[in-house]
């Protein structure tokens, strides 16, 4: 009787851990989403067994991800659901081992071919990052499917702090980079 008890009082402080990690997941990750969508996102982040999972669904168009709580610093991420496939590719090539070029000339190749369902329109990705959750600065990229300079009218580097700029034009993985200033 003393171990069941023992087993019983274990188990619930594992599961009120792990509810409390979730909830904290939640509200790190929602702190790069727009804050009309914050309320109603779905996000993704680690459960007790380090497992990437969704810890909450949500109602809208977007999806955030927690602070990976293996890495070091903070780094939490929201973006469009279109962008889900996308990112989805990348996160099963890296836990294949792969490197960012394999990963880069993998999903280039799907995207080509339409095997990798890309965004048909401008679609942004909203990052927090940095040291810490108290120093981490925002920044947003706007995934634009082979687009270029020229198609864009955008530099191919920022011509001044914050500016914004085209990243990886032509590919699959274009973007508009927008960067404020520290």
């Amino acid at each position: 009787m003393k171990n069941q008890l023992i087993t019983c009082l274990l188990l619930s402080a594992v599961s009120a851990f792990s509810q409390s990690t979730e909830a904290l997941q939640i509200e790190q990750a929602i702190k790069a989403a727009p804050e009309e969508e914050k309320a109603n996102a779905t996000v993704m982040g680690y459960n007790a067994t380090n497992e990437f999972v969704v810890l909450r669904k949500g109602t809208n168009k977007t999806i955030c991800l927690s602070d990976d709580p293996n890495k070091t610093g903070f780094d939490v991420a929201c973006y469009h659901e279109d962008l889900e496939p996308f990112m989805a590719r990348g996160r099963a090539l890296k836990l294949e081992g792969k490197s960012f070029q394999e990963i880069f000339d993998i999903r280039e190749k799907e995207a080509v071919s339409g095997e990798l369902k890309m965004p048909t329109k401008p679609v942004t990705l909203h990052i927090l990052n940095g040291k810490t959750e108290e120093t981490a600065t925002y920044r947003w990229v706007v995934y634009i499917p082979f687009a270029t300079a020229e198609s864009t009218g955008l530099p191919l580097k920022p011509i001044m702090a914050g500016a914004p700029w085209i990243m990886n034009p032509g590919t699959h993985r274009a973007h508009i980079m927008i960067s404020p200033p520290n």
